[in-house]
C-alpha cells in the first residue's frame, strides 16, 4: 500500500513546474509527495510551500522543501493532497488525520487540487469513512444537536463520536478545536449536506471537500488512473 502511495505522489510531481507555489497536503501520502519534491529541490527545481499542518512543516523542513504562508502569498498555483474518500464527481472526504480546517483553507486558494491516493479510496459514494466535523469545544452540546438536524435534513443519520487523541482524552487540532466523527455510512447528497452543516454556528468546519479537487491520481495493482473533474 505504501508503495501505491509514493507511486500516486511521483505521478502528481510530475504536474509540478519551476517557480510554483504549492500547497503541502497532510497524511501518509502526502508526505511522500513531500520527500519526493525534496528530493527535486536538491536537484535544483525553485518551488515555495505553504504546509497545511504542523506535521507536515516538520517534513518539508526535514526535506528542504522552502515554506512560505498564506500572508505571504494570497494565491496558490497547485495544491498535492492525499483523502479519505473520493467519489466520481471528485467530491472528497477529507480530515482523518485531523487537519482539515489548514488543507481546506489552502485548497481553496489554489488554481489546482490534485488529490493523492491509492486505489482503496475510490468509491461509489461517500459516507463509508466517518466525516469529520470540526467544532468548538464550548456549547458542544448544542452544536451536535443542530449537526444532528443538519443530518436529518440531508436525509443521512449515525453515531457522533468525540474523537480521541493518543493519550485517551479529546484530540485536539492544530486550531485549537475538536473533531465529531459522524458514522453515516452513505451521504446521497454530499453539498447539500456541506452547506448545511456550514452555517451551524459552532461548527469550524467539516470534511467534506465539495468542487475543490480537480484531479484524482489513483494508484493501483494495476498501475496509476487519473481521474479529471467533469
Amino acid at each position: 500500500m505504501d508503495a501505491l502511495k509514493r507511486q500516486a505522489a511521483a505521478r502528481a510531481l510530475e504536474e509540478v513546474r519551476d517557480g510554483m507555489k504549492l500547497g503541502l497536503g497532510t497524511g501518509s501520502t502526502a508526505k511522500h509527495f513531500v520527500e519526493l519534491l525534496g528530493e527535486k529541490v536538491q536537484s535544483g527545481m525553485k518551488v515555495v510551500g505553504v504546509p497545511t499542518s504542523e506535521a507536515t512543516r516538520a517534513d518539508a523542513i526535514r526535506c528542504g522543501v522552502p515554506l512560505t504562508t498564506l500572508d505571504e502569498v494570497d494565491h496558490l498555483d497547485l495544491t498535492i493532497d492525499g483523502a479519505d474518500e473520493i467519489d466520481p464527481a471528485l467530491n472528497l472526504i477529507k480530515g482523518g488525520g485531523g487537519a482539515l480546517l489548514r488543507e481546506k483553507i489552502v485548497a481553496a486558494a489554489s488554481d489546482r487540487m490534485i488529490v493523492i491516493a491509492d486505489e482503496s479510496k475510490w468509491v461509489d459514494v461517500l459516507g463509508r469513512f466517518p466525516l469529520p466535523v470540526e467544532v468548538i469545544p464550548f456549547g458542544l452540546a448544542a452544536t451536535r444537536a443542530a449537526i444532528a438536524r443538519a443530518f436529518a435534513q440531508a436525509g443521512v443519520s449515525g453515531e457522533m463520536v468525540i474523537r480521541k487523541g493518543k493519550d485517551g482524552h479529546a484530540f485536539v487540532t492544530d486550531g485549537g478545536h475538536w473533531i465529531v466523527d459522524a458514522h453515516l455510512g452513505r451521504i446521497g447528497d454530499p453539498p447539500r449536506l456541506a452547506g448545511l452543516l456550514s452555517v451551524i454556528p459552532g461548527v469550524v468546519e467539516h470534511g467534506l471537500f465539495i468542487g475543490l479537487g480537480t484531479s484524482a491520481v489513483l494508484a493501483g495493482a494495476n498501475g496509476i488512473r487519473v481521474v479529471e473533474r467533469r
